[in-house]
């Protein structure tokens, strides 16, 4: 993975807003602290990109229709400090309709740091930036309509928040936006397979209400690190993608997560969540997960 430079407000010491991002234009923004990644200091956290890229699909093109899915691709290194999001209409509709955003970075915010060399890794020299985008969304939205009378999911329920207790989600992981969260672990979890609640009050963007489904989706992409199955200083398991399918729309809120990792034989893997609001059951949650052994880990002693 290359080495992302730290352009995240507050990576210098100067006062931190208490949001994920900063507004600087009209689809313009900025990275804090609070948005940091859990595997190197100079990237944001999916979960906080992801959020705010649906903050501002929502704003740029409003709708009464109701977001039944999302797919968000990651091509690469999310990089920290400035960056556009770019919103189009891939299928327009009166009933349905597709359209999707995406995250560019600017060129002077894309660099690579340089890596010296190690007993047994070559040095690497710093990479110069270009712009790149890291993040592309597509999201179907549906007209809604009046379906309580047939409402109902075979999914099991999910205990109240204060049936959990305290958990630190930061034990296990580093960076702004693990250390944002709030946690309450539902009793009997083992490695790769959690039920808990999260919550925070750092907004998305400084100064601006977080939408109903961008509020709900800002904390969705950490469920494979919040049912850690193995180590993560022994085993790297980052995802490729997030996608969320909508039985309803979430209310504002506590989010909590009904979680299961699974690692196969041959590198890859796949994180499944039920999500919930305090109403009961909103969407199901999926990450296609890279799952790799660095050399000279216990685990990849153990493998072959």
């Amino acid at each position: 993975m290359p080495a992302a430079l730290n352009h995240h407000i507050g990576a210098d010491g100067e006062t931190v807003p208490h949001a994920y991002f900063v507004r600087t234009g009209e689809r313009s923004f900025r990275s804090t602290v609070h948005s940091q990644g859990a595997w190197q200091d100079g990237e944001q956290h999916m979960a906080a990109a992801s959020g705010l890229v649906i903050h501002e699909l929502e704003r740029a093109l409003p709708s009464s229709k109701l977001i039944s899915r999302i797919t968000f691709d990651i091509l690469g290194v999310i990089h920290s400090g400035e960056f556009d999001i770019e919103v189009d209409v891939v299928r327009p509709g009166r009933t349905i309709e597709l359209v999707e955003a995406r995250m560019v970075h600017r060129a002077e915010h894309t660099g690579a740091a340089e890596v010296p060399a190690t007993s047994d890794r070559a040095a690497r020299p710093a990479v110069p930036g270009r712009p790149r985008t890291s993040v592309t969304a597509r999201v179907w939205r549906l007209v809604a309509s009046d379906t309580s009378s047939v409402m109902g999911a075979e999914v099991d329920p999910l205990p109240a928040r204060d049936a959990g207790e305290s958990r630190d989600l930061s034990e296990v992981w580093p960076g702004g936006y693990i250390g944002s969260l709030t946690g309450a672990e539902v009793p009997g979890g083992r490695p790769g397979r959690r039920r808990l609640w999260a919550d925070t009050d750092v907004p998305l963007v400084d100064g601006e209400a977080d939408g109903d489904y961008a509020g709900f989706v800002k904390f969705c992409d950490g469920m494979n690190g919040f049912a850690v199955r193995e180590d993560p200083q022994q085993v790297f398991f980052p995802n490729v993608d997030l996608t969320l399918h909508f039985m309803r729309q979430p209310v504002p809120g506590p989010v909590g997560m009904d979680i299961d990792v699974a690692f196969g034989d041959s590198g890859m893997g796949v994180t499944h969540g039920v999500f919930h609001d305090e109403r009961g059951p909103v969407a199901h949650c999926a990450q296609s997960l890279t799952v790799r052994l660095p050399q000279g880990s216990q685990r990849a002693d153990q493998s072959g």
